[in-house]
């Protein structure tokens, strides 16, 4: 029996609230693969629940490098390299080395680059932070930004980005660093009332846009539950376009059932029931 996929996923833990690891080694396992979880950070919630300073906030820096060099000495080795949220330069620092340890000629490596939403980055991303995940992103084979990172990883106004398909395919080509890595770009809408992604593939140096029903409600979580759809999908030997479709397909379908049960939407979509879905 082949062995399933292992994957690195380099993230913060949150105890309440649906996002980063909490929805990324369901979604991963659910898919098939071995999520390897390399923690930045443990935090009691996300920072989506007020008041955000109410949270407790471990910061797992400093033993990211002493779990890679266990790691190294048990000989693991990764098929992919996940990352997500990243708190500080430091953390970036210590993930490109990672990247040399166990980067091999097969690792599909994954930057999902977190910087901001609606427009304006996170108040924990700095100028710094923003040159830092650029450079780290420079190295991955796919990147998965919204709107608002697309245009920092450009260095563009956020207020000038293209809302026609012609400007938009620029924007995806221009982020694929002259067809070296695929992008997915998250949260377009092509025409009212339907939401979804545009996506350049290295592999076949082509652009396309999938679409989904637009619900009226917005969910913290909803870019990692899409970008370990994605992943998934890809490490099950699907091709770009059809991974795009089912990560598309799926965070849609977790919004509208979570509309319909009513929680509360900043506990995050449930997703839990849908999982037998991407088995």
């Amino acid at each position: 029996m082949k062995a399933a996929p292992r994957i690195a996923a380099i993230q913060d833990i949150s105890g309440f609230g649906r996002c980063s690891l909490t929805v990324v080694l369901p979604v991963l396992s659910a898919m098939g693969s071995q999520c390897c979880p390399l923690l930045t950070a443990s935090l009691s919630a996300h920072t989506a629940f007020p008041p955000s300073d109410k949270a407790t906030f471990l910061d797992l820096t400093d033993q990211m490098e002493r779990t890679a060099a266990h790691w190294a000495e048990l000989g693991v080795e990764f098929d992919a390299i996940y990352s997500g949220f990243l708190g500080s330069p430091d953390q970036i620092r210590i993930i490109e080395g990672f990247y040399q340890q166990f980067r091999g000629a097969n690792t599909r490596v994954l930057v999902d680059p977190v910087m901001g939403d609606h427009g304006k980055p996170y108040r924990t991303c700095t100028p710094e932070l923003c040159a830092k995940m650029r450079e780290l992103a420079d190295g991955a084979d796919c990147i998965t930004p919204n709107w608002t990172e697309a245009a920092l990883l450009l260095e563009e106004d956020y207020a000038s980005r293209p809302t026609q398909e012609g400007g938009i395919r620029t924007w995806l080509e221009r982020l694929s660093l002259e067809g070296r890595r695929s992008v997915v770009l998250t949260g377009i809408s092509l025409r009212e009332g339907q939401v979804g992604a545009g996506y350049f593939d290295r592999i076949t140096s082509t652009t396309g846009f999938v679409m989904a029903h637009q619900e009226p409600a917005h969910f913290p979580g909803t870019g990692d539950l899409f970008a370990s759809v994605l992943l998934g999908a890809l490490m099950r030997g699907d091709e770009l376009p059809g991974s795009v479709e089912q990560a598309v397909s799926f965070v849609q379908r977790c919004v509208a059932h979570t509309l319909k049960v009513g929680t509360p939407p900043v506990e995050g979509v449930q997703f839990e029931p849908l999982l037998k879905e991407l088995v």
